[in-house]
This record gives structure tokens, C-alpha cells and sequence, in this order.
């Protein structure tokens, strides 16, 4: 089992800046690649950023230029900059792991952790 704890989450006006970071700990063999999902009320869920276990990202569209994600061991990071309106949403991590080296990765996801941006 991978446990995952997010925190970082808050209100903020628009401008502002908020840095969210999730814990992965429990019975890990391996981690593919990390990364942050949001939701906003009635929309689905969307990628935000990734991060493979070599160091690539990927980023959406819409955070580029703004948001940076970054990794330091089983932590997972996302620097959110210039926060806007509507990058107001539940923000969740996620985990690709590996908790044998005989099973496949799979993927595990946070409670989420509620970012408000206010205009």
C-alpha cells in the first residue's frame, strides 16, 4: 500500500502564490512518475504537471510559464505562481509506484487538497 499526504492548499488572491507538496511513503519499490490533477466544480479532472523518474515534466497547457513541479525523493512539488481565478479547484496528487518488483505500477491517488484563488 502507498499512502499519499498533500498539503499546501489555501486561499489567495490573484497573483499570489501557493506551493503544494505531497508525501509518498509506505510499501514502495519504485516510483514511475509523480504529479498533480485538479477538479474544478463541475468539470472533470484535468492534468496539471508531471514528473518522471528521470526528471521529465509535462504541464498543461494553461499553468505553463506559471506553475513549476519538482521532485525530491518520494516528495512531490508544485510551485503555483500568478494563480488566476480559475485555477481555483480540489488539487491531487498522484503516483505511479511500484510496491514489488513482481507487480505492475499502479496508480495512487491523494484525498486533494482545496486551492481557492480569488479575484
Amino acid at each position: 500500500q502507498v499512502q499519499l499526504v498533500e498539503s499546501g492548499g489555501g486561499s489567495v488572491q490573484a497573483g499570489g502564490s501557493l506551493r503544494l507538496s505531497c508525501g509518498a511513503s509506505g510499501s514502495i519499490y519504485s516510483i514511475n512518475s509523480m504529479g498533480w490533477y485538479r477538479q474544478a466544480p463541475g468539470k472533470q479532472r484535468e492534468l496539471v504537471a508531471t514528473i518522471t523518474s528521470d526528471g521529465s515534466t509535462n504541464y498543461a497547457d494553461s499553468v505553463k510559464g506559471r506553475f513549476t513541479i519538482s521532485r525530491a525523493k518520494n516528495t512531490v512539488y508544485l510551485q503555483m505562481n500568478s494563480l488566476k481565478p480559475e485555477d481555483t479547484a480540489i488539487y491531487y496528487c498522484n503516483v505511479v509506484a511500484q510496491t514489488s518488483p513482481l507487480w505492475s505500477a499502479k496508480d495512487c491517488w491523494g484525498k486533494g487538497t482545496v486551492v481557492t484563488v480569488s479575484s
